[in-house]
């Protein structure tokens, strides 16, 4: 609730109002309880308190139950009871600017991006490779870059890699070796990844960042993302959160501290990121989570412990609201204890102890003060929300689709030129050649092997002259040695002429023959 004394107004303790910083709200923070707690209208309290700050938010719907934030809100006996405690006298219920998005595009705006802005490192998480698998995925990558081959989607990438294990050996001395088993891996995992339905998420037109950061009256946009089914698939849930963050963070200009931040995140369910993430992955989550507050982004994690966070990530939330842990087992009590060893300790009470008795939209709450110093812990009260406290119908989120200014925008993919396209011209290409060299082959050769008939009657004169000369060479030498002259030599030449033209004479004929022959057969 926005408040011109208290600011970002969250919650009530003893001690008074408790506000969220407007410069250390991009301080990122944490939300965290067991189920059942409180965490989703603790998320729909500080993302309409943003929003009636002009600070656009987003966040992913479980259940269906943010979507009301798009409702006004109403009295009820409960939110009437606690007014006193909040010291507020009639409070003004009213609506947050909405849109939805989903990932498959059914009860929102679509939201696509991509192959290659989503990248091969985010892929190969995404489709569970080994290290060996992925680094031919980056090879894939290399070689469609050095080609100017676009991947927009998974056919672009099924032709790349058809492509690369049909010629592997020509990149095998420059990237390495690229076995067919591997790619053969690597498209069976795709195969499993559209069988789920994630294909829809991958072309264009991709999604534009810009349009998270919205303002309609003065209010903050609201951006809903519908998870109740891309949950069923975790790693493509977390893998898409962290490329909106990813995206966020390379596109957005370095701001600074801002008095209010441009954008705030929230990341429901935030245990599914860090589930079987690789160290280089983690690096570079820890490093976005880092230097995004520059950006003007604040990131707000929602799981159910503390301890689903990895410590150097849990180290950079400054502004954290935890809900009741349950501590029934020797581990429960150990995520009890490092929880409240995550706060700034209050000698009025017992941390962990407090954790474990928190009432349902109670919370231990510490958010950083105006030098960035977390606040010591204190045991508080959630506000209610102004808006309406559950889902919306079916009509309802249509009328406000249709009524978004960004409707059509999305909604119509667009398959233009890309990798699949240039590598089926190519294929083409390459096969029309190859069936012109077959039909002009065989054409070469029947003239090779039969030659016409002034050939072949050349043949017989060179082969008849060659004859007669080869024979009165001959006779000539056999005079000189024996040194005699003979008689009749005129006439032994002539004799020798005459049988070389009569054996010329029946070859030529030969020759004539069987080609007049054939002629007529054929």
């Amino acid at each position: 609730m926005l408040d011109k004394e208290r600011g970002l107004y969250i919650a009530h303790c003893a001690e008074g109002a408790l506000s969220i910083t407007g410069k250390m709200a991009n301080r990122h923070g944490l939300i965290a309880g067991a189920t059942g707690t409180g965490k989703t209208v603790t998320l729909q309290v500080m993302a309409e308190t943003f929003c009636q700050a002009g600070v656009p938010c987003f966040m992913a719907d479980m259940k269906g139950d943010l979507s009301g934030i798009s409702q006004v809100g109403k009295m009820s006996g409960f939110i009437e009871k606690r007014l006193p405690e909040f010291g507020i006298g009639n409070p003004e219920f009213q609506a947050c600017p909405v849109r939805f998005y989903d990932v498959f595009g059914e009860q929102g705006h679509p939201m696509r991006a991509t192959v290659s802005q989503m990248g091969p490192q985010l892929l190969s998480r995404l489709l569970q490779l080994n290290e060996t698998q992925d680094g031919v995925l980056n090879i894939v990558f290399r070689i469609a870059d050095e080609r100017g081959l676009l991947i927009l989607d998974l056919k672009d990438l099924r032709s790349m890699l058809d492509y690369v294990a049909q010629h592997a050996k020509e990149y095998t001395t420059q990237y390495g070796n690229i076995s067919s088993a591997t790619v053969g891996a690597i498209q069976r995992a795709l195969l499993q990844l559209e069988t789920q339905g994630a294909d829809k998420f991958f072309g264009e037109p991709s999604f534009d960042i810009y349009d998270l950061l919205q303002t309609e009256g003065g209010k903050g946009v609201m951006s809903v993302l519908a998870a109740d089914k891309l949950m069923m698939q975790p790693k493509l849930y977390s893998t898409f959160l962290l490329w909106l963050l990813s995206e966020l963070y390379s596109t957005l200009p370095e701001v600074g501290d801002l008095p209010l931040p441009k954008l705030v995140f929230f990341f429901d369910e935030a245990h599914m990121l860090f589930d079987g993430t690789s160290k280089a992955l983690l690096d570079k989550i820890e490093q976005v989570i880092r230097l995004i507050r520059s950006k003007g982004v604040g990131i707000y994690f929602i799981t159910q412990s503390p301890t689903d966070i990895p410590e150097v990530i849990l180290g950079q939330l400054g502004n954290r609201v935890q809900h009741a842990l349950r501590a029934y087992t020797p581990k429960d009590q150990k995520a009890v204890k490092t929880a409240a060893d995550t706060f700034r300790a209050n000698p009025a009470f017992k941390t962990d102890e407090a954790i474990m008795n928190l009432e349902t939209g109670e919370a231990l709450v510490s958010l950083l003060d105006e030098k960035g110093a977390p606040s010591i812990v204190q045991r508080a009260k959630i506000l209610f929300p102004l808006s309406q406290i559950g889902a919306v119908t079916e009509g309802q989120r249509l009328d406000i689709i249709k009524q978004s200014c960004i409707y059509g925008k999305y909604d119509t993919p667009i398959d233009r030129e890309s990798a699949y396209e240039m590598l089926v011209k190519e294929t083409e290409l390459a096969k029309a050649s190859q069936d012109s060299e077959e039909v002009e082959a065989p054409e070469t050769s029947a003239k090779k092997k039969k030659p016409g008939i002034v050939s072949k009657v050349m043949k017989a004169v060179m082969t008849a002259v060659t004859s007669t000369l080869a024979a009165l060479l001959g006779s000539y030498v056999s005079e000189k040695v024996s040194g005699k002259k003979s008689k009749s030599r005129t006439s032994a030449r002539e004799r020798v002429v005459k049988n070389a033209t009569s054996a010329a004479t029946r070859t030529i004929t030969k020759e004539l023959t069987r080609d007049i022959l054939g002629n007529l057969v054929k």
